[in-house]
């Protein structure tokens, strides 16, 4: 990180350095701090004395361990807000829940611990800093407006993304069409990995994340979109915003339908879209993602147990009185010789595919390197059709909001 004068305005001409300033009561852990975030850092402290020394340039504060009190929260929380060119940082002796929803409601961009990683507090302070802006003005800065979900000021669309068999590729599906969704939208889009127990979204996109859907939970009575966007991974390659899946299988038992449920309905206030993995099972959390769904693609692969699977799952939805409209389905590994015809299997299942994903090597091989292949091979032909069904998603969106309208 680079030496950085607060007091000191950048000419025009000069490249934005980002400042970060680390604050701390206690010296010895101030000193610490200091030395494993490396030169160029400012130390103080008290918050307060931060304050005479911004100059409109974005700068990170790094909180340390004895800024975690209520009050000293309450008073970093004056002291951000209106300030888009500055940004927070809490490292904490031990990250519990209670540290946690005071951080992050005080405008605190993330959490970690004091015993963590070096190269973590580095990686936070950077994600941070890319996010803000630089104030030029004299007076406060004006608030952002709010977003919104769609851009004729209701919510956000959701789709659900489920199959009654493993396998049948619906992770893969469910991570690329949040990915070409998340290059078209105007607003923000997000992809839940609702799989509680063996989520792979994270993996499958490379992410490292800080928070899991664990942490939204905990936080379930205070959760607004400022909290619940804190707590979102983003895939940096496409602006993707990601809430992971558990950590822990064990985890998935401290999660209902009503949490999952009320997580999507904050997530839909301000994001374009919300695309949600689900575990290849019914349970009570899947039933309430299909309900407040607006669409739900049931993915099949082209063998006789998947389409058995999914013939029983559309008996299952019919006789919970799911509306037929918001249901499609998607054959995927269409092209397989297999000796399946695609027409044949719309007829057993009385529906008509609604995209037709072929097989292609391409696919295990972007799962590996951990890059959708929506953006490792965006000229094959499954890359294509994820497109398509994208195109049919919006479509639809468009002739809901002409309706409304």
């Amino acid at each position: 990180m680079a030496a950085f004068d607060f007091n000191e305005t950048q000419p025009p001409s000069q490249p934005v350095q980002l400042a970060v300033a680390v604050v701390e009561e206690i010296a010895a852990v101030r000193v610490d701090l200091e030395e494993r975030l490396g030169p160029g850092v400012t130390s103080f402290e008290r918050i307060e004395d931060v304050l005479p020394r911004l100059n409109g340039s974005p700068v990170v504060v790094v909180l340390g361990p004895s800024c975690s009190s209520a009050d000293v929260l309450a008073t970093v929380e004056r002291s951000l807000n209106g300030r888009p060119d500055v940004g927070a940082v809490l490292v904490a002796d031990e990250l519990s829940t209670t540290v946690l929803q005071l951080a992050l409601r005080s405008g605190v961009k993330d959490v970690l611990t004091l015993q963590g990683d070096t190269l973590q507090i580095v990686e936070a302070i950077e994600r941070v800093g890319s996010g803000l802006s630089t104030r030029t003005g004299p007076g406060p800065a004006a608030a952002a407006p709010a977003t919104i979900g769609s851009d004729d000021g209701g919510l956000g669309r959701v789709t659900t993304v489920f199959s009654t068999k493993g396998g049948s590729g619906k992770s893969v599906l469910a991570t690329n069409l949040a990915v070409v969704l998340a290059e078209r939208a105007e607003g923000p889009v997000c992809l839940v990995d609702a799989d509680l127990q063996f989520g792979d979204v994270a993996v499958m996109m490379k992410l490292a994340p800080t928070h899991t859907i664990v942490d939204a939970v905990s936080s379930i009575e205070q959760l607004d979109t400022s909290l619940l966007e804190s707590l979102l991974s983003t895939h940096q390659a496409s602006g993707l915003r990601v809430l992971p899946a558990p950590l822990e299988p064990a985890f998935a038992d401290q999660i209902g339908a009503a949490e999952m449920v009320k997580i999507v309905e904050v997530l839909r206030r301000f994001c374009s879209h919300v695309v949600i993995d689900t575990p290849a099972y019914f349970n009570d959390v899947v039933l309430g993602l299909v309900e407040v769904s607006d669409d739900v693609l049931l993915v099949a692969g082209m063998d006789i147990p998947n389409i058995k699977n999914v013939k029983i799952g559309l008996q299952t939805l019919r006789l919970l009185n799911t509306p037929m409209e918001k249901l499609r389905l998607i054959l995927n590994r269409a092209n397989s010789k297999v000796k399946l015809d695609i027409g044949g299997v719309e007829r057993t299942l009385q529906v008509t595919a609604d995209a037709l994903i072929p097989s292609d090597v391409v696919v295990p091989q972007s799962v590996n390197k951990g890059v959708p292949f929506v953006h490792s091979h965006p000229k094959s032909g499954v890359a294509k059709a994820v497109r398509a069904l994208a195109d049919k998603l919006t479509d639809s969106e468009a002739e809901s909001r002409r309706k409304r309208g």
